[in-house]
């Protein structure tokens, strides 16, 4: 019959897909958990507050049309609903196609069963399919991995949340309009269950059966799973488990997928008394706290407790009598093996012929170790027990008590567990790979001695007092060829005849009275031992590795280690060697993954790498955690350090009394400097004993996770530093996981938020914003200072500039600059908005905007009677001007601050001359070659160049822009509605009149050009033309009216033209096409 897992069987393929499929999706809901956006949570005031309009639960679905009108009834909700969107639409897509994956693994398990239902696949239905011992442990993992995604999904993604991102997901994308999709049969089985992880939270009415039952699964298979899950051992494992007391531990993983899959069919649970103790007496009759899947772990008092039956069968195992007899049992056992296994670990005791020698006892106390530090981990675990519940802590505290619990003393017999497990594997692999190679070489020495005895015997050969005995050099030859004939492809056989050909030595000895001849008995003793090594060689059977793989299964622990990291990472503070052992329990658990993987590597599937570097990847980041202890430790020590050297040691005096020489010694303060720094160096030591490593996939470099760790605190404690330095007290979002900046090594700390910002840099940015607002201050451009409107006295200077990259250096200069930059782009979207939906829908204002486009046309032409003309339209749409300008100068504001950042980081980089003077090169001759593509530095060039300060920051474009009507003359009227405020300054340039009233000039000018160069640039064409014609217009207005002075408007328009192109760089006939020169040539006359 062909395998049932070979590759052209297509029944057994189908199914060892689904089962691999499943194990990969798991891994994705573990994945994705830790991901899930907590304003899906809505626990904040502050989140319901602002999202609750357009976060909804599956309430949506029965009137989508009254939240869509909702949303669509207020602005401001549409902007947050798009920005929501934008920021979480990727994220929710991920979670969306894991739980579709969840619903389709369903699917296509139905349908496989019906294709053996309906005789797709030849010769095979599922009764045969369970016969075969692959079949039945697949169709098994089937139906028990179902069972875990949904566990999994309730206890890690709340049913609410679920129902939130599924309902936002269904609004965002495009699933909605899609025909084929599957949304609703998704929301179906996801639904809230009510279920909450909480401690203290009640169970809901039939949970999780209902929950099961909510996709129909033949009650055939479900029934024909849970009687093979009941009456085999369909992993083998007894085999590896000889003594009866641990048959429960040989059957855990088992026992796991039983407890499972009952939800699927409860009326076992509920009335069938017979069966259940039958299954609990074969599977529970010493245990009650069982882990289910990569340590998620279950109370079997807390999960039955609903179920008549169940709870009936339990009660033999939660007998006080046998509890104490457990617990009594594996304390004794503590008490035995922690001395047997420390005198094993002992340097030198492990040794080749002790371990051939005694196999099935070192194994032997390999599983009494392993089952006693199960089952007390798993029946000690806080997360295994609700406070809440009396009846649990009871039985907790019986536990403890009774087994006389020490974590201290269990953790202790783990680490010494985990290294002589350790250290056998390695010595059992090596005698395994040398194995043929001994047994090849003693079979030749033994058979060598043998020939040289028979030459003995043969007269030839000189021995002191042998006589010549051709029977016995005949005997001594033919058991040389014998010995020679030995096969060790047929182990069975040459081990008997080995025994044989032992005895026959033995005999030859006695029989012939050589024991008198010391030399001959010599040959015959090294003969029998070579025989004896043959035999213990030839002994040397992988099964024995697989044995102590199975045996030292630690997947159970996956999540209940994290309650021992404390004491690790103590038992590291005091004894930083400790790593070594460490290194071990690490390896240890890492053989977990071998559970989820197995399936996925059988059915060679893509999701491998994936699934290994999910779990590779949560296992490393728990290495990191507990070693992070030793860079902690060097921080401490290196703070008390500093503050001994700040404040206890003196400093010595060039010149010093010899009577003040012992004031100066200070021996107990510098004996406690040197101890630190030894301490410090003894740390490093003790991380870099631990080698390079592999876990899982991921290969763990002792130096870099030092670094890590390092660099870790370092940031910690710089943030912290600066999170607490720069507090005030004045009168688009990223995520975390999307961040480039943001690494899970060494990771950005996070601290409670004080105000608005979320870190320092904002709150800088804030305070220096707030400083130069240019509604209190005055900005003059030439000295590049800010002076208060009102005292005129200086609030700062460029020189604050210098006094942040002296502080927080260049990059945290360039941080800053970056925030700006965001700022920014925040301000002109938010003014485009304001622009559009206020100022373009005002039917009045719109109006207004017209006949001043009517009357300004042409262009190049004078507006009649130009200043009633424009003071009227200036007049009319007075309103909107305040938060206009408010915006304009924001960003002129931050322009200005960005010019002083660059202008701080300007300095030359050797590392781009070459390239810029390749492109440039090329432009001033095309025949020479542009920089090639290969050249990565030419797309990075406009990133490193920012952050050099080569750059200016107002020919950036901030944000994209679409086409809009009248804006041009929108911008006319802005600025002819500033002039009046305004006058003009031989020292200063142009101030603002009153400091009731203010308005700064530079940041005016620069926040207009920032606005302009986001479009078109005919639309500052057509602004600087209207600009020309409002100066033409007036002027020609006061010569007719004989008015001898230019008007200050007038002044104003032509200031605002002269710094236009002194900032834009640009030439003088770009606004001397629009005014003419002898306008000009007088306005420098007022100069």
């Amino acid at each position: 019959m062909v395998d049932f897992l070979a590759e052209n069987n297509l029944c057994g393929q189908a199914v060892l897909r689904i089962v691999s499929r499943g194990n990969a999706i798991i891994a994705e809901l573990l994945r994705l958990s830790d991901f899930i956006p907590t304003v899906f949570r809505l626990k904040d005031k502050s989140d319901q507050q602002k999202y609750g309009d357009i976060i909804c639960d599956f309430s949506y679905f029965k009137g989508p049309e009254y939240y869509e009108g909702k949303l669509e009834a207020k602005p401001e909700l549409q902007d947050l609903d798009e920005e929501f969107r934008e920021n979480n639409i990727e994220i929710l897509s991920r979670f969306y196609l894991a739980f579709e994956s969840v619903h389709k693994y369903i699917v296509d398990l139905n349908r496989y069963l019906d294709d053996l239902h309906e005789g797709v696949y030849i010769q095979q239905t599922l009764e045969t399919v369970l016969l075969n011992e692959d079949g039945k442990q697949l169709l098994c993992e089937a139906l028990y991995l179902y069972g875990v995604m949904l566990l999994v999904i309730d206890q890690k993604i709340e049913g609410e949340v679920r129902e939130r991102m599924l309902v936002s997901y269904y609004r965002y994308s495009a699933a909605r309009s899609s025909g084929d999709s599957n949304l609703d049969d998704i929301c179906k089985l996801l639904r809230s269950t009510g279920f909450s992880s909480q401690p203290g939270a009640k169970r809901p009415a039939n949970y999780p059966e209902s929950y099961f039952q909510r996709v129909p699964i033949s009650t055939t298979f479900i029934s024909m799973v849970i009687g093979r899950l009941r009456s085999d051992d369909i992993y083998n494992q007894v085999s590896a488990y000889p003594l009866p007391e641990h048959r429960s531990t040989a059957l855990a993983n088992q026992a796991a997928m039983l407890y499972v899959c009952l939800f699927f069919y409860p009326s076992i649970l509920q009335t069938q008394q017979a069966k259940m103790r039958e299954i609990v007496d074969k599977y529970f009759p010493d245990n009650w706290v069982i882990s289910i899947y990569m340590g998620i772990t279950v109370n079997l008092i807390e999960a039955w407790e609903p179920y008549k039956a169940a709870k009936t069968a339990l009660n033999y195992t939660l007998d006080a009598a046998n509890i104490k007899e457990q617990a009594s049992r594996y304390a004794a056992s503590m008490e035995s093996l922690r001395p047997q296994v420390q005198q094993l670990l002992k340097e030198g005791f492990l040794r080749e012929e002790i371990i051939l020698d005694n196999i099935p006892k070192l194994l032997n106390c390999l599983r009494d170790c392993n089952v006693a530090i199960r089952w007390l981990m798993l029946h000690s675990a806080e997360s295994a027990y609700d406070p809440n519940n009396k009846r649990l802590r009871q039985i907790k505290d019986q536990v403890l008590n009774d087994s006389k619990y020490n974590p201290k003393t269990l953790f202790q017999l783990l680490l010494d567990t985990a290294q002589f497990e350790f250290t056998l594997k390695e010595m059992f692999k090596q005698m395994l790979s040398e194995k043929q190679i001994k047994w090849e070489n003693y079979k030749k020495e033994g058979s060598e001695r043998m020939m040289e005895l028979a030459e003995v015997f043969s007269g030839v050969k000189p021995l002191t007092r042998v006589e010549k005995n051709e029977n016995l050099q005949a005997w001594f030859r033919e058991i040389s060829k014998q010995i020679e004939s030995l096969n060790y492809e047929d182990s069975t056989a040459a081990g008997r005849k080995t025994v044989q050909l032992i005895q026959a030595l033995i005999e030859v000895q006695e029989f012939h009275q050589l024991e008198s001849n010391l030399q001959v008995c010599q040959f015959l003793a090294d003969t029998r031992k070579f025989l004896h090594h043959m035999i213990r060689t030839i002994n040397i059977k992988e099964e024995v590795l697989i044995t102590m793989q199975i045996v030292g299964d630690l997947s159970y622990a996956w999540q209940i280690i994290d309650s021992f990291t404390s004491i690790m990472q103590e038992s590291i503070r005091v004894n930083p060697s400790m790593v070594t052992k460490l290194r071990a329990t690490f390896l240890k658990l890492a053989s977990a993954l071998d559970l989820p993987l197995l399936r996925i590597n059988q059915a060679n599937s893509a999701d491998l790498l994936s699934v290994s570097q999910f779990y590779s990847g949560e296992l490393v980041a728990y290495v990191r955690k507990v070693l992070q202890i030793i860079p902690e430790s060097m921080f401490t020590s290196l703070a008390k350090i500093i503050k001994l050297q700040i404040h206890d040691i003196m400093e010595v005096p060039t010149r010093l009394d010899k009577d003040k020489l012992k004031d100066y010694s200070q021996l107990a303060a510098r004996y406690e400097v040197a101890k630190l720094t030894h301490d410090i160096s003894i740390f490093t030591e003790g991380i870099l004993m631990m080698k390079t490593t592999l876990v899982g996939i991921i290969k763990v470099d002792p130096k870099q996770l030092l670094e890590d760790g390092i660099r870790k605190e370092l940031v910690k404690r710089v943030a912290y530093a600066l999170h607490k330095g720069l507090i005030f007290n004045p009168k688009a979002k990223i995520q975390d996981w999307q961040s480039v900046h943001q690494s899970t090594h060494i990771p950005i700390p996070k601290f409670p938020s004080v105000d608005e910002s979320a870190t320092f840099i904002g709150r800088l940015c804030r305070e220096i914003l707030r400083i130069t607002d240019p509604k209190v201050t005055c900005y003059i451009d030439q000295m590049n200072t800010w002076y208060d409107l009102k005292s005129h006295q200086e609030v700062t200077n460029k020189r604050l500039f210098s006094e942040i990259q002296n502080t927080l250096g260049t990059f945290g200069l360039n941080g800053l600059d970056r925030l700006l930059c965001f700022m920014i782009v925040r301000e002109l979207q938010n003014f485009l908005t304001m622009l559009q939906k206020s100022i373009l829908k005002d039917k009045a204002l719109v109006e207004v905007f017209k006949t001043v486009l009517a009357a300004v046309n042409p262009v190049q032409g004078i507006v009649a009677n130009a200043s009633k003309v424009y003071t009227s339209a200036v007049a009319k749409s007075q309103k909107i001007w305040g938060p206009y300008l408010e915006a304009i100068m924001k960003v002129g504001q931050m322009q200005i601050l960005r010019q002083q950042i660059a202008n701080e980081l300007n300095f030359s980089l050797l590392c781009f001359l070459s390239l810029l003077a390749d492109i440039e090169a090329h432009y001033q001759d095309p025949s020479l070659p542009y920089p090639k593509e290969e050249n990565t530095l030419l797309y990075e060039i406009t990133a490193y160049l920012e952050a050099a300060g080569i750059h200016n920051p107002l020919s950036k474009i901030y944000i994209t822009t679409k086409r809009l009507p009248y804006f041009p003359i929108i911008n006319l009227m802005f600025i002819i509605a500033q002039l009046p405020k305004l006058q003009y300054n031989k020292n200063q340039g142009m101030t603002c009149k009153k400091a009731t009233d203010p308005v700064d000039w530079p940041p005016l000018v620069l926040g207009l050009l920032t606005l302009l160069k986001q479009f078109h640039s005919r639309y500052t064409q057509h602004f600087l033309a209207l600009l020309g014609q409002f100066i033409r217009s007036v002027m020609e207005q006061c010569t007719s009216q004989k008015i001898p002075e230019m008007p200050s408007d007038v002044v104003g328009a032509l200031m605002f033209l002269e710094d236009y192109v002194k900032y834009t760089k640009l030439s003088r006939k770009v606004v001397e096409a629009h005014v003419p020169s002898f306008i000009f040539d007088e306005f420098r006359t007022i100069l």
